[in-house]
């Protein structure tokens, strides 16, 4: 179960700085001192711990030497102890300033050495009744709150250290751990100072948990004293006096073999373990929660770029045929979009057409105006062909609105598509340079692409201005057939009769064309817009090999933003992909 610990500690120790936090145990700086058999921390009067310190103990063999390491110094390892206070002080002003002002950014600590237990630790600012000079008035409860924000963590193991000279009725830290751990699974009682007690009194009862019960023993520590202090008695000897002291006192001989830092730190690392392996079930659930998170917030950053100039270059062309299968797919209805095309054939060209209005070209004003500047000096003989053509001419060209705003609809519609096919292709969204050019360049050939549809859209409509349909008129029936005089008077051929049945003509005529033009123009549309669309809307990336480095890492210039998160994500999620693999080992060798 070591591994575990040493694995807990490893995952604690990664997500820190990764920006998750995971507390275990929180104490006071003496009994840590003890614990880790070490003199490391600073000391002195008032509240001297200002900022949380996360402290890792971390059992290594015995031929290493001990040493230590800070979070915020990677890959510096203090191997002088003294050295260590000196950095948490140091680094206690960086934050707080040399004040009496507390901050709730913890210090991460690391010591690896053959004299610990796999265990993480906490030390916590002391909990404080007035405000000194120098610190605000809300220090009491600043430091109540960051010591409840640890402590009510639910996987938090909670050391209840009090002095045995104090009356435990009145003991903060037995206050507050009853409030946030009322069952008592989390509160290990520690009393401190047991030979500093009053002569003819001891703390037998509260030992054996009479006077004040838990849930698990009560421990007793002798920490050093001031003067042992500064002796600069070290640990292992103060350790060994300890071990003597409840030997020989006779009140606690009977107590002994579970008295003492060193049994405190064996009993929090067995009761650690004992936590972890009961919250296995719930540590896999997290973790491949958190697995299912990270992989679906990477799938949506993208892939990284590429080093070298082919793999950009591969990159880009990737990009744009995703895009171009976008675009595509919203035109062959596997997306939506594409039928709004069809829309303007079917019905916004038939109704534009409809709306057209001849009655200015077409009034019995206008008829005879035409005909008899057609005719000249010389009155037509049977009809007024000249007159025809010029009608049908000046009627027809009315035509060629619609059929250019058949044009600009059906280029509107192809360039919400792009906009559509971009927003729908994350590595766009990855790369705004990018972006931006496949944006620019696929209008660009939109653009161009409607200038060719509109151009053949209006030789349609002119092509039916050039040339008539001969066989339409052939069919009319002639006045003569029906018994008319060919010779009558110039005055009678322009009588409002005969005019009208010019415009009736004339109508049905321009009506047949319509009826023509209102297929032939979609088609027309479809060739040289959407067809286009579909074969080369990013013809530009077939230069995309003459390009420079500088021009290709251009085009995929990532947010730095997104390219740190990536790289975050990416750590993180190998953390846990590997604290996945063995937890499950562990679980299943349980």
């Amino acid at each position: 179960m070591d591994n575990l610990i040493s694995l807990v500690n490893k995952i604690q120790r990664a997500c820190t700085a990764l920006g998750d936090r995971r507390r275990w145990c929180s104490g006071k700086s003496s009994v840590l001192e003890s614990v880790v058999g070490k003199d490391f921390l600073p000391r002195g009067s008032g509240i001297v711990t200002r900022r949380p310190l996360v402290l890792q103990l971390h059992k290594s063999d015995e031929a290493t030497r001990e040493y230590a390491e800070f979070l915020h110094l990677p890959r510096k390892r203090f191997t002088d102890f003294a050295a260590v206070r000196k950095e948490i002080q140091d680094e206690t002003d960086r934050e707080t300033g040399r004040t009496k002002q507390i901050s709730s950014v913890p210090i991460h600590l690391s010591i690896f050495s053959p004299n610990v237990v796999n265990l993480t630790l906490v030390d916590l600012p002391g909990l404080t009744k007035v405000a000194v000079e120098g610190q605000p008035e809300s220090i009491v409860q600043d430091i109540e709150n960051m010591v409840r924000s640890y402590i009510e963590k639910p996987n938090c193991i909670i050391l209840a250290i009090s002095p045995a000279n104090q009356d435990l009725a009145t003991s903060d830290a037995i206050k507050i751990s009853r409030e946030v751990d009322p069952t008592g699974e989390r509160t290990l009682g520690v009393l401190t100072k047991v030979d500093l007690m009053d002569k003819g009194t001891n703390a037998v009862d509260i030992l054996e948990g009479k006077s004040y019960r838990l849930k698990f023993p009560w421990v007793g520590v002798v920490n050093r004293s001031q003067a042992d202090i500064n002796k600069n008695v070290d640990m292992i000897a103060a350790r060994r006096r300890e071990r003597e002291y409840f030997a020989s006192t006779p009140e606690y001989r009977h107590l002994a073999h579970r008295m003492g830092s060193e049994h405190l730190a064996k009993m929090l690392s067995k009761h650690l373990e004992t936590v972890i392996k009961s919250r296995i079930p719930g540590i896999q659930s997290l973790i491949s929660k958190t697995i299912v998170e990270l992989e679906t917030e990477l799938s949506r950053l993208g892939r990284p770029i590429a080093a070298d100039a082919g793999g950009k270059l591969y990159s880009i062309m990737e990009i744009c045929r995703l895009f171009d299968q976008n675009f595509r797919e919203h035109l062959d209805g596997v997306r939506s979009g594409g039928d709004k095309v069809y829309n303007v054939f079917d019905n916004q060209l038939p109704a534009a057409l409809k709306r057209l209005q001849f009655d200015r070209q077409l009034s019995m004003e206008n008829i005879k105006k035409l005909i008899t500047e057609a005719d000249g000096y010389q009155p037509h003989l049977i009809a007024p062909e000249q007159g025809y053509r010029r009608l049908i001419e000046s009627t027809l060209v009315t035509i060629r609105g619609p059929a250019e705003a058949a044009v600009d609809a059906v280029h509107s519609i192809l360039k919400d598509l792009v906009h559509k096919a971009i927003s729908e292709t994350p590595e766009l969204k990855q790369y705004p340079g990018l972006r931006v050019e496949v944006g620019n360049a696929a209008i660009e050939s939109l653009d161009r692409m409607r200038d060719q549809s509109k151009k053949a859209a209006l030789q349609l409509v002119d092509m039916e201005c050039c040339y008539l349909t001969v066989e339409f008129f052939r069919k009319l029936p002639q006045d003569v057939e029906k018994g008319g005089n060919p010779t009558q008077s110039i005055f009678d051929r322009y009588h409002e009769t005969y005019l009208r049945r010019i415009g009736t003509t004339i109508l049905s005529y321009v009506n047949m064309v319509c009826a023509t033009l209102r297929h032939s123009i979609p088609k027309s549309i479809v060739y040289c817009q959407v067809r286009e669309a579909k074969r080369s809307l990013l013809d530009f990336y077939t230069e995309l090999g003459k390009l420079e480095q500088k021009r290709l890492s251009a085009l995929l210039n990532e947010d730095p933003a997104v390219m740190e998160r990536r790289s975050a994500l990416a750590k993180r999620l190998e953390l846990y992909r590997s604290a996945q693999a063995e937890i499950d080992t562990v679980a299943w060798s349980k």
